[in-house]
């Protein structure tokens, strides 16, 4: 079946921001008392909602989240670069694309900004903001779906996490599963989608579904 409409996640599938977020939000738990490494918070916490965190980490002391934020925005703003590969990948795609991202809109726009792709995606970015249920519910792929004109077999998404996989297969589209990121292809396994391991080589994966 023809592809109408490629969604792609936005951390750890068009940024590099997952080591900088695992690295940043595992020392932050570590000083609520936590005993954790990164990979540990990086299984538990990689493409989650930001509700669904919250949830997890529980009460926390005046001053703690305002730290948190400034330590990642610091760390981004210096560091964050794009997935090699991907704007290879985007320069060569003739189909529609669109953003869908668990992240909240400021933090996608500023990722976005900081690594060059913001023009790429104007006027299509959809966060977990825009729905009442973030990944691993499907209704943020089904909401930038229907906004794009795209009917759910002619989308190709493509993501990172388990969460993603989940909600794109939940959502009844293809999906095309990043596994040469943070994210073990052993967690990515069997979940319904096709992993990939070199970005630039997504116009050809995306084609062959046709």
């Amino acid at each position: 079946m023809a592809v109408d409409l490629v969604i792609f996640d936005c951390d750890g599938v068009l940024v590099d921001s997952e080591p900088i977020s695992v690295r940043v939000g595992t020392a932050a738990v570590r000083r609520l008392g936590w005993t954790i490494d990164e990979a540990e918070y990086a299984e538990r916490f990689v493409g989650c909602t930001n509700e669904y965190w919250a949830e997890q980490i529980g009460p926390t002391p005046p001053g703690w989240r305002d730290q948190l934020n400034a330590d990642y925005v610091a760390a981004v703003t210096a560091e964050l670069c794009t997935v090699r590969g991907i704007e290879e990948a985007l320069d060569q795609l003739s189909i529609p694309f669109c953003v869908a991202s668990n992240g909240r809109h400021r933090t996608i726009r500023r990722s976005l900004e900081l690594t060059g792709l913001a023009h790429r995606f104007a006027g299509r970015v959809f966060s977990a903001e825009d729905v009442a249920r973030g990944k691993p519910a499907p209704d943020l792929f089904l909401h930038a779906a229907a906004t794009m004109g795209a009917e759910p077999e002619r989308c190709v998404v493509v993501e990172d996490s388990p969460f993603g996989v989940t909600a794109a297969v939940s959502a009844g589209m293809r999906c095309l599963a990043f596994a040469g990121g943070l994210t073990p292809a052993s967690r990515l396994t069997g979940l319904g989608a096709t992993l990939f391991h070199d970005p630039a080589k997504l116009p050809d994966l995306i084609g062959s579904l046709d």
